[in-house]
């Protein structure tokens, strides 16, 4: 019997999908539909790229949240956050829902003022507020979080100025347990800083000490960080009052709620892993509800969550444009979706399926997007069927921050859709022409 060659013994990486006892999946579910519209019919009649936002889930999500903490605290308010997706019919729909409006910039606050939201239900956050901006907000009785000692002494000259009084809180930024800290923005609780702060803002004629806003990070998996947080912030109030007979307004915990979206490098999907509504509610309020805030004077909750609210009504649906083999064997599928569209792609590994059903089998598969720069990658490695030129792919929760931190790029920047609680679709937003492109460029004369 002749012998058989020896062949060693070869390790192959795993790259993408993770084995466990039942052995790896070998099937993927496709969304044909989104909220009984079909994904064909929205790309044949809107065109491809194209974004569509679901009404349904944006409500349905909002509520949902609103539950969690109204059933365990009695005076809770939600402001939506407009640096998450500042479309006006997505903002909107939340000011239907009673959310007032959080914003950051100049640029926002008049968006906020547009859409209608009365000038003491918006919050004015972040380090750039320009004088005119802090005149406005005075002027409107905006909540305007204080960001740093600049912004204080600009206050107090604008104050003196018009003769008026500014309604402010003051950020204050914290160790609550979790990794990075934010230290940059608002003042420092552990230094004494924020205390020193609010010393300031008491005895300086001009303001009215009305809240204390903390927001401690992004995409936070933690719920009890957020129990530290609150705990701090009410010992802040509890001093105030103790020194000046001042009670607190309200306590702001900011945002950073996590979303169902799997974040680079983790094990488990973000759907396993995800702390859910209630869990947040649980931590924030029981830390309230065990403070030393006098019982009749108990502060009303804010909330300025937003990709929790909006990543699942977001969906960003796409065309295959080729099929390529790369030089170590592994296959690549090429579509019509770059990481200008898909800012998120840098840190999500997002859920990419086909828009109907193919050939089960599955291959290890690279997916790129159609830009000339070799960092425009939507998915490094994912088990992906076969799929032909032409045919569509969509991508979920993809709500929060894409539509805001777009680029322009190569491409004009596509369609917006909201399909709404009927089933009915409605652009919200057009797709970029070259006259759009052309619009706010100005030709010198010695060019024309």
């Amino acid at each position: 019997m002749q012998k058989v060659p020896y062949e060693k013994p070869v390790i192959n990486k795993i790259s993408a999908g993770v084995p466990d006892k039942f052995g790896m999946k070998s099937t993927i579910q496709p969304i044909t539909e989104i909220d009984d519209v079909a994904i064909k019919n929205l790309i044949s009649e809107y065109g491809s790229p194209l974004y569509v936002l679901s009404e349904k889930t944006i409500r349905d999500t909002y509520k949902k949240a609103l539950a969690a903490f109204e059933t365990r605290y009695p005076k809770v308010q939600f402001a939506w956050s407009y640096k998450t997706n500042y479309l006006n019919a997505v903002c909107k729909i939340y000011h239907q829902e009673g959310s007032w409006a959080e914003v950051v910039s100049g640029f926002e606050y008049e968006k906020a003022i547009a859409n209608g939201v009365p000038g003491n239900k918006i919050i004015f956050n972040g380090p750039d507020k320009s004088r005119e901006d802090l005149i406005k907000a005075i002027k409107n009785n905006s909540l305007i979080h204080i960001d740093h000692l600049d912004e204080f002494y600009e206050i107090a000259s604008v104050t003196k100025e018009l003769q008026l009084t500014a309604k402010v809180a003051i950020r204050v930024n914290m160790d609550a347990g979790i990794y990075p800290q934010w230290f940059r923005f608002g003042f420092n609780y552990e230094s004494g800083e924020a205390w020193n702060v609010l010393n300031k803002i008491m005895q300086t004629p001009g303001f009215e000490l009305i809240g204390l806003h903390t927001h401690i990070g992004t995409y936070i998996m933690a719920p009890q960080a957020y129990g530290i947080a609150t705990t701090k912030l009410a010992q802040l109030a509890v001093r105030v009052f103790h020194k000046y007979n001042h009670h607190i307004q309200y306590i702001d915990l900011g945002g950073g709620f996590a979303s169902k979206n799997t974040l680079k490098g983790a094990y488990l999907p973000g759907s396993d892993t995800c702390p859910t509504f209630d869990d947040y509610a649980e931590h924030i309020t029981d830390a309230l509800h065990q403070s030393d805030i006098p019982y009749d004077h108990m502060p009303t909750l804010f909330l300025e969550t937003g990709r929790a609210l909006i990543d699942d009504a977001g969906y960003l649906l796409g065309s295959v444009l080729a099929n390529k083999r790369l030089p170590d064997g592994r296959k690549s599928l090429i579509i019509d979706i770059g990481v200008n569209l898909l800012f998120t792609s840098f840190w999500y590994e997002h859920n990419i399926v086909p828009a109907s059903y193919t050939q089960p089998d599955l291959e290890n598969t690279t997916i790129y997007g159609p830009l000339c720069m070799n960092i425009d990658v939507i998915r490094e490695a994912i088990n992906f069927p076969v799929m032909e030129k032409g045919e569509h792919v969509v991508i979920k929760r993809i709500g929060a921050y894409n539509m805001t931190q777009w680029l322009q790029f190569i491409n004009y920047r596509p369609r917006i859709v909201l399909i709404d609680t009927d089933g009915n679709t409605h652009i919200v937003r057009e797709q970029e022409t070259h006259e759009t492109m052309n619009q706010m460029d100005r030709l010198p004369e010695h060019l024309k």
